[in-house]
């Protein structure tokens, strides 16, 4: 999913991780709850969480990367409330869900990820000796050469039920192109999807354009560069045009609001957003 130099498992799914975890013990999980996040790490995790506690500049990012995984498992437990079978994680990195819901019988979960990133998942995994449950399929997918529906397809997933899509930590460090083209698969679908994405930073504030560029230097710098921004009104009408609908797009002050339920925009990185889109093709 995210681009690699080849053969080396993404660092930014490593990082997102360690936030994770970093949540699990000074926040105590209490935005997201993740009872495999110190596992999955294995014999490195106090010493990565602990680096991370010393950063306390990291406190912003590991807060959104609390509360978007929050708001896209709320909406995938209602989904599967109401009967959605078939969950797809997109760019799944060191992501625990799949291994959260196996008490749910009949839910088939297809991690998608790029292969040297899954390759370093499942040797995780084994480490950890967190068990693969039957319902678990992992799909390898370059999406900058690969199609997305051809490969969910291979892999058993049956494109003609209906389909929760969590897709986050992502759409930044992909081409505008390879974005639209997972848009365009994702709309041919019955599909409700939940992905991140940032405003331009030509709309942010000065302090706010410095802090994202030392950020952009620092993700740039192990070859994983951020490539693609937003405008909100546009990427809205942009996914209409293809057959979706908007259900909800949370901005800094919606997350504040609706997720730590306070009116302090806390979370004014990047103008981030969380978005959660419904595609019903005819």
């Amino acid at each position: 999913m995210i681009p690699l130099r080849a053969g080396n498992p993404s660092r930014t799914a490593l990082a997102a991780a360690i936030h994770r975890a970093t949540h699990q013990l000074i926040e105590a999980g209490s935005i997201f709850r993740d009872d495999l996040a110190m596992r999955i790490l294995g014999d490195d995790a106090e010493t990565l969480v602990r680096n991370s506690e010393q950063r306390p500049s990291s406190r912003r990012m590991r807060l959104f990367i609390a509360a978007r995984h929050r708001f896209a498992e709320e909406r995938i437990t209602h989904a599967i409330r109401n009967g959605v079978r078939q969950v797809i994680v997109l760019g799944a990195g060191l992501d625990t869900l799949a291994y959260r819901l196996t008490h749910i019988e009949g839910v088939r979960v297809f991690e998608v990820d790029h292969p040297s990133t899954q390759a370093w998942k499942r040797e995780s995994l084994d480490r950890a000796a967190i068990q693969v449950p039957s319902s678990l399929s992992f799909v390898p997918v370059d999406f900058e050469h690969e199609s997305l529906t051809i490969a969910l397809e291979r892999a058993g997933c049956i494109l003609s039920d209906p389909l929760f899509v969590s897709w986050l930590g992502v759409v930044p460090y992909l081409t505008d192109e390879a974005v639209d083209a997972t848009f365009k698969s994702l709309a041919s679908l019955n599909a409700d999807v939940i992905f991140d994405y940032a405003n331009p930073p030509e709309s942010y504030s000065p302090e706010q354009r410095a802090a994202h560029e030392q950020r952009a230097a620092r993700v740039a710098a192990i070859g994983e560069s951020w490539q693609t921004y937003f405008d909100t009104s546009e990427l809205h009408d942009r996914l209409v045009r293809l057959g979706f609908a908007i259900v909800d797009d949370y901005g800094p002050a919606e997350i504040a609001a609706r997720i730590f339920k306070t009116q302090i925009p806390m979370l004014h990185r990047n103008g981030a957003h969380l978005l959660h889109a419904r595609s019903r093709p005819a």
